[in-house]
């Protein structure tokens, strides 16, 4: 795979300040020090909150909270942010939180679910799934589902759940991991991808199941469910130089195969992880503005194919 002609010059600008602050050793490194240094470089590209947004720490079901507003909301959003289940927090995806809210005019309740090893699956799942249900009893204004890589998964799974008991009106995944072949497809062409590898998600399926991914759990892989009818209508948004590319694809196809709606779009010359990216490199921030339009046309209620 030429990556020298897929990604562009801004895009590995961002690689390579992304490299600075999190070495390619750090997987080496005990989880504690991984926490620390995936914190100093999210910091790294910390944008601050756009003018007028108000965040309040508390708490949800005795999970950690924080919710972001910007007048009055057309719907609430919850966002579960990224990080393997190994890493990440309310800090890490803060300004990303702070910006869907003032952009798409939505309440945002960023949850902060328990991370692996120490606390295995199906710890995260339970988590987001009660923010969930407790948003859903006692909000009156539409709910979204919305996250990045790991949290893309956790918005998937807890929107399976979900079906028949809670209304959702709709998932926006950001390069999600969903449990996909990975002896095919971009898992191998993009096996050795710049920020994210088939290694990589092989060491953090071990540290979220202690070994492999259960086969027949949906709740830990949204794609090896047998029924996708009922769910909201969705949008995967995917990085072509990813390994996890094809699972948006596939996702999309097995809603669609079902009846429902959905929307996949596989950015080009993009990499994993490229919210960061949002203010720095075009792409990123084209794609952002894609989220933000996903965002805004869900928490209206309309779907635009």
């Amino acid at each position: 795979m030429s990556y020298e002609t897929l990604i562009d010059a801004e895009t590995w600008a961002f690689i390579r300040e992304t490299g600075r602050h999190y070495p390619p050793d750090t997987a080496a490194a005990d989880i504690a020090a991984q926490r620390v240094i995936y914190d100093r470089m999210c910091r790294a590209f910390y944008a601050g909150h756009p003018k007028g947004v108000t965040a309040t720490d508390t708490r949800v079901q005795d999970v950690p909270v924080r919710i972001y507003d910007h007048g009055v909301p057309q719907a609430t959003i919850i966002y579960f942010h990224g990080g393997g289940f190994v890493v990440g927090g309310l800090d890490s995806h803060d300004d990303v939180c702070a910006e869907l809210c003032a952009r798409a005019g939505v309440r945002v309740i960023s949850a902060d679910y328990r991370l692996c090893p120490e606390h295995p699956h199906p710890a995260a799942f339970d988590d987001a799934l009660a923010v969930t249900e407790y948003v859903a009893l006692n909000r009156p204004e539409k709910l979204i589902l919305a996250g990045d890589s790991a949290g893309g998964n956790l918005a998937a799974a807890v929107a399976h759940r979900c079906r028949g008991r809670h209304p959702v009106a709709g998932q926006v995944l950001i390069y999600p991991g969903l449990g996909g072949d990975r002896t095919r497809g971009s898992y191998r062409d993009h096996e050795n991808a710049p920020m994210l590898t088939l290694e990589d998600i092989v060491f953090y399926e071990h540290a979220r199941f202690g070994g492999q991914c259960p086969a027949d759990d949906p709740t830990a892989a949204p794609l090896v469910d047998t029924d996708f009818s009922g769910l909201p209508p969705t949008v995967v948004f995917t990085a072509e130089c990813d390994p996890l590319a094809d699972d948006g694809r596939d996702y999309r196809d097995a809603i669609l195969a079902a009846g429902g709606k959905a929307r996949w779009i596989n950015e080009s010359g993009l990499v994993h992880g490229y919210l960061r990216a949002r203010h720095s490199v075009g792409r990123a921030g084209a794609s952002f503005d894609r989220i933000v339009a996903a965002t805004k046309m869900l928490a209206k209620g309309e779907w635009h194919d």
